[in-house]
């Protein structure tokens, strides 16, 4: 992942548009409206230069798992898990009372598991989870620019059904910090993410022979030049994802999201072209509603999520890989609609993706995360062999 060449040069002209935007945005934000949403959008274009410099996806980690047993990718993301659980646990267990931090509880039952496992399907056929996506958007990849298009009507399309979703077996949220209390469900959850971290690395070993180290080293390259032209080491990834994950925290007073945002900007596209999407379950009170009738720069994930792009935009420009050349092909672009809409949709089923599902839900002790995880990771599963079978990837050895 970071054995490539030390020096780039630097993409100039992109380079200088994302910084423009970066700033006029933040400062309009700052300027016009009221509340942290400048900080916020901050914080999402730290996690978009995250993402794109330390390489940190979740689709192709999970594919290199089930395919060749490189667990590196799982391990790192494991090790995420853990980080931010350690940060989260005290806080919305209040232990410091002053700290208003929310956990992303969500119902455990039939719509996280079909979601879930649909999801975890187009992130294989589209080529990247809901961070990945944003991310290689913003570094210009035509194909996954598609993939977030649709990635967007399917969610779209999901906040229409949920309602229908949410009726069938299933049970209310539940939370290992209010069950256990937040210390005893810490201990519980670092307990079983360490048994995970133990059989991927065992998993590995036995196919391998030997398991490959998650790098940590800065190499030869200085640390400035390496901190702003990348590529970073996985650690770097684990431990930027973790700290601004709790700088969301602190200032959303509830965990990173994605994907909420995908579904806000359908229901609006929709909206200005004639239907009603208020008059849905979904956008007919409380948070989605407000949100639907309000400008979308108020919303939080919508703000974080524009903060993304332009941070990876930014990343990849420092670095030389802005607009990467690829060709599209018919087959391409069929998976990137088809991934993009499985996406979207069993995002919404499943009450996020691998950011606001699997890392906000288990990070802050919601049962739904892990439950999403093993449904998501299912999902994985059957969309690898679907693009074996569809004639992208080699057949498994």
């Amino acid at each position: 992942m970071n054995q490539v060449a030390e020096q780039r040069q630097t993409d100039l002209f992109p380079a200088l548009m994302a910084s423009a935007a970066i700033l006029v945005i933040s400062l309009f934000l700052r300027g016009e409206l009221a509340g942290r949403q400048y900080l916020l959008f901050i914080v999402g274009v730290g996690l978009g230069i995250t993402l794109l410099h330390a390489a940190f996806g979740f689709s192709g980690g999970w594919r290199r798992f089930i395919r060749d047993r490189d667990s590196a990718g799982v391990r790192a993301q494991i090790l995420l898990l853990g980080v931010t659980s350690l940060l989260f646990f005290p806080l919305i267990g209040n232990l410091f009372p002053d700290i208003q931090a929310g956990a992303a509880l969500a119902p455990v039952g039939t719509s996280v598991i079909f979601g879930g496992c649909v999801f975890g399907i187009g992130m294989q056929l589209g080529g990247g989870c809901g961070s990945g996506t944003l991310y290689a958007a913003g570094q210009g990849q035509v194909d996954m620019l598609i993939t977030l298009i649709f990635f967007v009507v399917g969610a779209t399309l999901g906040t229409a059904h949920l309602h229908w979703w949410l009726s069938l077996p299933g049970y209310e949220s539940i939370s290992l910090i209010e069950n256990l209390g937040w210390w005893q469900g810490l201990l519980t959850q670092l307990a079983v993410l360490a048994l995970l971290y133990f059989l991927a690395r065992q998993m590995e070993a036995g196919r391998k022979g030997s398991v490959h180290a998650i790098d940590w080293r800065v190499g030869s390259v200085g640390f400035t030049e390496r901190l702003v032209h990348g590529p970073w080491p996985l650690w770097w990834g684990v431990l930027g994802l973790a700290i601004l994950s709790l700088a969301t925290l602190l200032l959303a007073g509830y965990p990173w999201s994605i994907t909420y945002a995908f579904g806000l900007w359908g229901a609006k596209i929709w909206g200005a072209l004639g239907g009603e999407p208020a008059s849905w379950s979904y956008w007919s009170s409380g948070y989605p509603n407000l949100s639907l009738n309000s400008s979308v720069l108020l919303d939080t994930t919508s703000v974080m999520d524009f903060g993304v792009i332009l941070g990876a935009l930014l990343a990849a420009a420092l670095a030389g890989k802005y607009a990467p050349a690829s060709r599209l092909g018919g087959k391409r672009l069929l998976t990137a609609v088809t991934g993009g809409l499985l996406l979207g949709y069993g995002a919404r089923l499943g009450f996020g993706c691998n950011i606001g599902a699997m890392l906000g839900g288990i990070a802050s002790g919601s049962l739904h995360g892990w439950l999403w995880m093993v449904a998501g990771f299912c999902g994985g599963i059957a969309g690898v062999r679907m693009r074996i079978w569809l004639g992208i990837d080699r057949p498994l050895r």
